[in-house]
């Protein structure tokens, strides 16, 4: 089968320029020197037609960064995305639009100037997708879509309530008829109960429009819920993929097991849950070998010296760990 997406070789570093200070000390004769973070590094995966897959990780792993390279917000430092057109159900649309965002802040994401029935037409308009004459029942259409009343098409995006607000947001993206779409903590601002309805609606809205998703989350009871698959980063990285059943019941890396050992569980009962031991090192000097060893109980010499290779394991199950060397 092959992939709907493939990304090869991934990688986006940012510069932190030295700041007024650090300029005028060099021009005393010392030496300070602009410091790169390499945000996201050598990061290759695919992900498949229908496929929802999921990205867990602690905050700062990458996870945002890999979610704009891939929806085109941001340009890589090095790697591409490549998107397989011939299995495109939509042959009109620019290829530019075949992969669209929904962001974590629907607030902040819509243009607070703007009526719900310009933000959701103006790509389609601009796109030559329909007709300035076909607004008001286009926007309708959407707004059905994803469950709010036509009768809010006039209102602003501060006259919703937060969930109203994401919905809109989801409407915008379905509004270009995209293939893929990224969603990028998506529901974390909002409440729980209002979490599960909007998760409702991904999943809906995938079966009815055949579509596809790189879910990025930093909560695994939200992941394990509806993704296919699995992708853990730390530090940039890629530490393990797999299918959602072995994810859950036989996480290989250390640090996919040290995360799923923190998730509350009903069945278990009474129990201790240990947070991951250390601070996550800074991405401006972080470690050698495997990023994680600091961290690691099982860490070894080897861990501290050499980058583990995302290898297979399992059938679709891959682990950079120096241990899987040593089973």
């Amino acid at each position: 089968m092959t992939p709907l997406l493939t990304v090869s070789n991934l990688s986006r570093d940012f510069t932190k320029s030295l700041d007024m200070v650090a300029k005028l000390l060099n021009r005393l004769g010392q030496n300070y020197r602009e410091e790169v973070v390499h945000a996201v590094d050598d990061v290759s995966f695919s992900v498949f037609k229908g496929e929802i897959v999921g990205v867990v990780g602690e905050s700062g792993c990458g996870k945002s960064t890999l979610g704009r390279m891939v929806a085109g917000i941001l340009p890589p430092t090095n790697g591409q995305v490549s998107f397989d057109v011939t299995q495109a159900k939509n042959t009109d649309i620019p290829d530019a639009l075949r992969t669209q965002m929904i962001f974590q802040d629907p607030f902040s994401s819509l243009n607070p100037r703007k009526r719900v029935i310009d933000i959701i037409t103006e790509a389609p308009i601009h796109h030559k997708l329909i007709a300035p004459s076909e607004k008001r029942a286009f926007a309708t259409e959407m707004l059905q879509r994803v469950g709010l009343d036509p009768d809010t098409l006039e209102r602003y995006p501060h006259q919703f309530s937060g969930g109203q607000r994401q919905r809109v947001g989801i409407a915008r993206a379905l509004a270009v008829s995209p293939e893929f779409l990224v969603c990028d903590e998506s529901i974390a601002a909002l409440d729980v109960s209002i979490q599960a309805q909007i998760i409702n609606l991904f999943v809906d809205l995938k079966d009815k429009f055949d579509l596809t998703y790189l879910f990025i989350s930093h909560d695994i009871g939200v992941i394990e819920h509806i993704s296919d698959r699995v992708i853990v980063m730390y530090l940039g990285r890629i530490v393990e993929t797999a299918p959602i059943e072995t994810f859950v019941k036989q996480p290989n890396h250390p640090y996919t097991q040290a995360l799923l050992a923190g998730v509350p569980r009903l069945e278990v009962g009474k129990r201790q849950y240990e947070p991951i031991s250390g601070e996550i090192p800074s991405p401006l000097s972080p470690p050698t070998g495997c990023h994680f060893h600091p961290r690691c109980k099982f860490a070894t010499p080897r861990c501290k010296a050499e980058k583990p290779a995302l290898r297979e394991i399992a059938p679709a199950h891959f682990s950079a760990c120096h241990l899987n060397d040593e089973a």
